[in-house]
């Protein structure tokens, strides 16, 4: 009596191969696999680079207002504004265009 080769162990063996490649596409190219990771590291890495920039513009602009408060006045900050803000000049000055 032949016994014939039983298909199921193949196509046992055949869909336990597919689950594996299947996890294995989803690990490197899922919405949580490898490759997102590093797109998501790289753009903190840009976001951090801007937080900085735009730290340092906001510590300029405090020293600046500081400058021009009251209880700080920098008269030659107070110049310089008012000459580019307002177009003023000083009378003893000749304005040539």
């Amino acid at each position: 009596m032949k016994r014939t080769p039983s298909l199921g162990p193949a196509l046992y063996l055949v869909g336990m191969m597919l689950i594996g490649l299947y996890f294995t596409f989803a690990a490197v190219q899922g919405d949580y696999g490898v490759f997102r990771r590093a797109e998501v590291e790289a753009e903190a890495r840009g976001l951090e680079k801007e937080l900085a920039s735009l730290r340092g513009e906001v510590a300029r602009m405090e020293n600046l207002t500081r400058r021009l408060s009251d209880d700080f006045l920098d008269l030659d900050l107070l110049d310089a504004r008012a000459r580019e803000v307002l177009g003023m000049i000083r009378a003893d000055e000749i304005v040539i265009r």
